[in-house]
C-alpha cells in the first residue's frame, strides 16, 4: 500500500474478518514498550553490509523492534535492490526533514524516531538507546498485540495528556539471502533480516484506551515472519518520535 494513502481505521468490528493463508500466531506479543531501530540499507551500498549484520544482531534482543527498510536511491549503480520500495525512502528523507538535519544515507539507523546514526557502528547504537533510556526518551507505552480468529488484536493504555500518535503496522518477512548480481556489491551473497515488506498507519491513539482488530489478511501479506506494531507522534505532518511498540512472531501455517 502506499505511504502516502495507507487506510486509517478504528475498530474494526463487523468488518469482513479473514485469516492470512500463509501465517498463524506463535505468540503473544509482551505488554510493555521496546525500543525501534531502523535501518536505512540498499543491496548497491557497499557499506551497507556490515550494518545488516549489526541489525541481524539486534534483532535477537527482545526489548528490541530491528527492522531494515530498503532504500530505492542506489539502483542507478546498475543493481535493482529486490526489497526497496519509494516509500520507504521517503520515510527515511522525512525523518530527516524532521531532525532538520536533512542527512540521509545508508546503512543509517534511526532510533525511537528520535536520532540517526551509522547503521555499522552497534556501539554507538547500542550507547544511544541507553542515553535516550537514561533521559527518559525511550519508548514507555505499554502496547500489546494478539491473533484472536484471524483478527490482529492491539491494545494501548491510556494517558492523559498524550499527544495524537499514529498507530502503524509493519509487516516483515524472514530471513532472507540475496545474491548480488551487479553494482558495488556485485558476487557477493547478502543476508538481510526482519525486511519490511508492507508499512501501514491503521489507528491515531489520542490518549484514551484504545483496542484496534484487524483482519490478519489485511496486514500480513504471504509471506509475512511477523508484526511490528509502532506508535509514532507526528512533528509538523512528519514522523516524530516512537512512544510506544512491540512486535508479534508469526509462523507459516504449511
Amino acid at each position: 500500500m502506499p505511504f502516502d494513502t495507507v487506510s486509517r481505521r478504528g475498530t474494526l468490528s463487523g468488518f469482513a474478518l479473514g485469516m492470512a493463508s500463509c501465517c498463524v500466531a506463535l505468540a503473544i506479543s509482551n505488554a510493555k514498550a521496546a525500543d525501534v531501530v531502523e535501518l536505512f540499507t540498499s543491496q548497491g551500498c557497499s557499506a551497507c553490509p556490515p550494518a545488516d549484520r549489526v541489525l541481524a544482531r539486534l534483532a535477537k534482543d527482545p526489548d528490541t523492534v530491528a527492522l531494515t527498510f530498503s532504500v530505492d536511491y542506489w539502483d542507478y549503480l546498475g543493481w535493482r535492490d529486490t526489497y526497496a520500495k519509494s516509500e520507504f525512502t521517503r520515510r527515511q528523507r522525512d525523518y530527516a526533514k524532521a531532525r532538520a538535519d536533512h542527512a540521509v544515507f545508508t546503512p543509517q539507523a534511526v532510533l525511537n524516531g528520535r536520532s540517526a546514526v551509522i547503521g555499522s557502528r552497534e556501539d554507538e547504537i547500542r550507547a544511544s538507546l541507553d542515553v535516550m533510556r537514561d533521559n527518559g526518551e525511550s519508548p514507555d507505552l505499554a502496547v500489546s498485540a494478539r491473533i484472536d480468529h484471524g483478527r490482529v488484536i492491539i491494545d494501548l493504555p491510556a494517558r492523559q495528556g498524550a499527544d495524537e500518535a499514529s498507530v502503524w503496522i509493519a509487516a516483515y518477512l524472514p530471513p532472507r539471502t540475496v545474491e548480488i548480481a551487479a553494482g558495488e556489491n556485485r558476487g557477493g551473497s547478502l543476508t538481510y533480516t526482519n525486511v519490511v515488506d508492507h508499512l501501514q498507519v491503521v489507528g491515531l491513539w489520542s490518549g484514551a484506551a484504545m483496542t484496534l482488530e484487524l483482519p490478519l489478511a489485511d496486514v500480513a501479506p504471504e509471506g509475512t515472519a511477523g508484526l511490528a506494531v509502532i506508535v509514532q507522534k507526528k512533528k509538523d505532518g512528519l514522523p516524530g518520535p516512537i512512544v510506544g511498540a512491540t512486535r508479534l512472531a508469526l509462523e507459516s501455517s504449511s
